[in-house]
């Protein structure tokens, strides 16, 4: 039998998962780059996915908690767009994905593991970026540290 190892998932395994809003308590902190914060508008910010999907695997959310588009003002929901807008160029920029997957999962049925906080996912892809891996449960090829990744980012959204 083959083994394949996925160490990163005890992180997130063991992590107090009822510690609060990610996305309102992220902020706060003093280091953007421990936070994994590469990015901050007026209204909104980008957050890197500490669990990504896939390299480059970007969050981008409004300041106010609200768990849908229709709980934001015009002026939160411009910003929201703008940065994401940023967050797309930043990835083109550093990565030069072939296409994107851009979303948000509103409600829990849809896949939010934070239904309260309206969040958007931003992820690079490229073709043949998906294999075997996929269909073998908790287990992600990411060719990159979060750390290299956010350093490699990061000039991106200093521009």
């Amino acid at each position: 039998m083959d083994t394949l190892w996925a160490p990163w998932r005890m992180t997130y395994i063991k992590s107090d998962k009822d510690k609060g809003c990610i996305f309102c308590e992220k902020p706060k902190d003093r280091s953007d780059e421990a936070s994994l914060i590469l990015f901050r508008a007026p209204h909104s910010f980008v957050m890197m996915n500490a669990f990504p999907y896939i390299n480059g695997h970007l969050l981008v959310a409004p300041y106010q908690h609200a768990a849908s588009l229709e709980g934001l003002g015009d002026e939160i929901q411009l910003d929201l767009m703008k940065t994401t807008q940023r967050a797309l160029g930043a990835l083109r920029a550093a990565f030069k994905p072939e296409g994107f997957n851009v979303g948000a999962n509103l409600g829990k049925v849809a896949g939010a593991g934070f239904e309260a906080h309206l969040h958007l996912h931003v992820v690079p892809r490229w073709g043949g970026d998906t294999n075997f891996m996929a269909v073998i449960p908790q287990v992600r090829v990411i060719p990159q540290s979060l750390e290299d990744t956010y350093r490699e980012l990061l000039p991106h959204f200093r521009r």
